[in-house]
């Protein structure tokens, strides 16, 4: 089973968020999908920078989904 990631940016300020970004990769594990949400997260907040993110109220989530396979193994 193979895991998907999904980012949300949001505003607290503005009270609205981005429409979620599906990570390209997949994860082998929720623990896996988990750990590196965390890493994006924090990288996506240093990226913006003190300045905006406190301007803005940025808040990042993220969710791990496990993927529905589907069919016959080819």
């Amino acid at each position: 089973m193979k895991f998907l990631l999904g980012l949300i940016i949001c505003s607290s300020v503005y009270q609205q968020c981005l429409p979620p970004y599906q990570w390209p990769e997949k994860f082998n594990s929720h623990y896996d999908c988990m750990i590196f949400g965390y890493e994006e997260a924090v990288r996506k907040a240093r990226e913006m920078g003190r300045e905006h993110v406190n301007r803005d109220g940025t808040i990042i989530k993220f969710f791990c989904v496990a993927e529905e396979i589907t069919g016959k193994p080819t």
